[in-house]
């Protein structure tokens, strides 16, 4: 679990992560503020991989909430050299587990419709499609998009 010494690193790994939407997205994925306000909320929490060749650096992150039976991550990052290895699956098992045992039945997130790639990515983890909803920050858009937002039970 991420504490706010991993504030830094949080936020150059997943807006490294998120150039890839820097098509439809003005600025950055996250800033320090938001990452810090994240950290300090209840039932709110980072969870981070460690590089364990580079001490202080993280290789991945993902942001996590309870909300009552529900579970929801965002921010699911990998750094750039690090994609591909497996990080995100070991991510969204701790994300799972954490949710299980705080009671959660099921677990939730967004994605954003111009990602076309991501809802077979998340399938392959059990996640479907359960609705829609307009995006928030709006004024960030350089193109029209809306969220998808995807679940499974626990």
């Amino acid at each position: 679990m991420a504490t706010p010494l991993d504030v830094a690193e949080i936020v150059r790994v997943t807006n490294a992560a998120y150039v890839v939407e820097s098509f439809f997205i003005k600025g950055t994925r996250t800033d320090d503020d938001e990452v810090r306000r994240l950290i300090a909320q209840p039932r709110s929490a980072f969870f981070v991989v460690d590089d364990p060749v580079k001490p202080g650096q993280l290789q991945a992150s993902v942001h996590v909430e309870i909300d009552g039976g529900a579970g929801y991550f965002a921010m699911l990052a990998v750094d750039p050299p690090h994609q591909g290895s497996g990080l995100a699956r070991r991510l969204i098992q701790v994300v799972e587990d954490h949710c299980r045992q705080a009671g959660c039945v099921r677990l939730d997130f967004d994605i954003i419709n111009l990602r076309s790639e991501l809802p077979a990515f998340y399938a392959r983890f059990s996640f479907v499609q359960v609705g829609t909803a307009a995006m928030g920050d709006r004024h960030k858009l350089k193109q029209p998009c809306h969220r998808i937002s995807m679940s499974k039970p626990l």
